[in-house]
């Protein structure tokens, strides 16, 4: 029986990611990197497909759960009728060695507790069972292919069932320390680390880092666990930041809309700009653009929606037919067929993050002129092709109305480079395009009989994205048209306060069933209520929203209204910046661009 996603924290070291559930169970793992295969994987499956289990032998203990302070080290306490306990579960982060270590140290707090550990390591998606050898003591190796993984105990281990178990006492005052190290198989045997050490040096490193952020508005709390969530989902020796450290958690229970996120999207790319240029991270932040740059570089007709976190080009589609999925949904994927299709609004993504980039002073090539130019020399061939869209339909290409927008932002984006910046080019030229795209989204866009903006050219059916209007500086938020379009979409789309990015029913997108509210989407909701100086209104989704987040702070993508409940992968970076930018908006900090937008 699968566990609910909103059950599970993250714990991580930047390059990868685990999910520790409330029972002291690490379900998924990737080693070592967000994007490898993975070695933990009883998320979509069972223990027979991996997991790592420290928890009390009684199974009536009740647990809580915290991370320290500003730090992404997880702290699960247990509660039995012998005594508390707490395991405390983290990753060091590497600087730049080859290895990567997961560290849990349980914690006697009261009395006396009978422990359990359960380690069954399962590499390619719970596939690979490895060849365990014990080293020497209490340390084990397991080998299978290129991954070596060694165990430091300081408990008396057995192997059962291809599972390397123990059963132990902790009392009040102990600390046992447990050690799991990645390496490659070829390397020599690592040096184990020192748990303390590395606990106290792990939280050094995220407090720090989340000292150096810049928000102490009233959701302080949240926002500050959406900046550390964010943190943890940046692949920090490229910069580039994964949607999600997970693959095919369902858009509903059952369901096959299962996808795997864990890659980087272009569209994420002003979202993900503005919330930590907002929140003062700027090396982040460049960081991020450096990344971008570096995987769409080459002919701008062969740029993709999205790439690999080291700027790589094919992520593959394949199905794991051996996996039941999580809540059974089926199937389960890896790699992601998107990277194919035609989706025209990223162009207008990367245009509007080179512009905030440049507003806000950000270091960045010099051959970002250029890159800029070759942009918009393609897309002025083809801003009026149907594409796929924003929402990546498997229905086939239409005349999407927020890709129609983002067009629109690239143009517009050009223009003010060229004024405020002095970008070299046909500004006339891209003066013209920006104006008949326009013309043409908001004659043929805007459905007058609906009193909304629609998703397709010649269609009624709504969608969500058009919000961005307002946000993108398209057209105020008070604009009758806006208005009206706001109105419909919250009558129409909402789902007890959350929003549907569309209705698939209705709409058709290729694929069967249903799906959860889009939590951005209604955050768009809230952005366009302080736009319009509803900012009652605005709180009210604002905090709705927040109330969504399970015990740790984190969100997924969509929420189950029907079976309250978070689905789709977790935690999402989509969710968590536009959490965070909307504090900032209700702050009034937009940003320079933001307010250039207005004009």
């Amino acid at each position: 029986m699968s566990r609910p996603i909103a059950d599970y924290a993250i714990i991580g070291d930047c390059e990868t990611a685990a999910l520790v559930a409330s029972n002291g169970s690490i379900d998924w793992l990737c080693w070592p990197r967000f994007d490898s295969n993975a070695c933990l994987a009883a998320l979509l499956g069972t223990r027979e497909h991996g997991r790592w289990l420290i928890a009390p032998c009684d199974g009536t203990a009740r647990s809580r759960r915290r991370y320290l302070g500003d730090t992404l080290v997880l702290e699960t306490e247990f509660e039995t009728a012998t005594g508390t306990v707490a395991v405390i579960d983290f990753m060091t982060i590497r600087n730049a060695r080859p290895v990567s270590e997961l560290v849990r140290v349980v914690v006697g707090r009261s009395g006396r507790v009978e422990m359990r550990m359960d380690l069954a390591l399962r590499f390619d998606y719970g596939r690979i069972v490895p060849w365990v050898s014990r080293l020497e003591g209490e340390v084990l190796r397991a080998e299978a292919g290129p991954h070596s993984v060694t165990l430091a105990s300081p408990v008396t281990t057995r192997s059962n069932d291809h599972a390397t178990v123990a059963v132990f006492t902790v009392e009040e005052g102990q600390r046992l320390p447990f050690v799991l190290v990645h390496k490659a198989s070829h390397l020599p045997l690592p040096e184990l680390p020192d748990a303390e050490q590395a606990l106290q040096e792990t939280c050094e490193f995220w407090t720090g880092w989340s000292a150096r952020s810049d928000y102490d508005g009233p959701w302080r709390d949240a926002v500050k666990r959406s900046l550390l969530t964010v943190k943890a989902l940046t692949y920090r020796p490229t910069g580039g930041i994964v949607a999600a450290p997970t693959t095919s958690l369902p858009e509903r229970l059952g369901g096959s809309r299962n996808w795997d996120y864990r890659y980087c999207w272009l569209r994420d790319a002003t979202f993900t700009l503005l919330s930590l240029l907002n929140a003062g991270h700027r090396e982040e932040a460049e960081a991020w653009c450096r990344w971008v740059m570096r995987s769409v570089a080459g002919v701008a007709s062969q740029a993709q929606p999205m790439y690999a976190i080291d700027g790589g080009h094919r992520t593959d589609e394949v199905e794991l037919d051996w996996l039941p999925g999580h809540a059974d949904s089926r199937p389960v994927r890896i790699g992601n067929a998107a990277y194919r299709q035609l989706q025209l609004d990223i162009f207008g993504s990367v245009m509007d993050t080179l512009y905030e980039a440049r507003a806000n002073g950000l270091d960045l090539p010099p051959d970002v002129p250029e890159f800029q130019r070759d942009i918009l020399e393609y897309l002025e061939g083809a801003w009026q092709q149907p594409d796929e869209g924003i929402w990546e339909v498997r229905g086939g290409r239409r005349h999407f109305v927020h890709s129609r927008l983002m067009c629109w932002v690239a143009f517009d984006r050009a223009v003010k480079l060229a004024r405020d910046f002095g970008l070299e080019g046909p500004v006339d030229r891209w003066e013209q395009t920006r104006d008949a795209i326009r013309a043409e989204l908001l004659e043929r866009g805007y459905d007058h009989e609906r009193g909304a903006f629609v998703q397709a050219y010649g269609e009624p059916h709504l969608d969500a994205a058009v919000l961005l209007m307002p946000i993108l500086g398209f057209l105020p938020a008070d604009d009758p048209r806006m208005v009206s379009t706001i109105d419909v979409i919250e009558r129409e789309l909402s789902r007890d306060g959350l929003l549907l990015r569309y209705d698939p029913k209705a709409a058709g997108d290729g694929l069967d069933g249903e799906e959860g509210a889009f939590l951005a989407c209604t955050f768009w909701l809230a952005d366009n209520r302080i736009l319009q100086g509803r900012e009652d209104e605005a709180r009210a989704v604002y905090e709705r929203l927040l109330s969504l987040c399970n015990d740790v702070g984190l969100l997924a993508e969509q929420y189950d209204v029907e079976n309250n409940c978070q689905v789709d992968n977790f935690p999402q970076a989509f969710s968590h910046f536009a959490l965070i930018d909307t504090a900032f908006n209700f702050a009034g900090r937009r940003g320079a661009a933001r307010e250039a937008r207005q004009d």
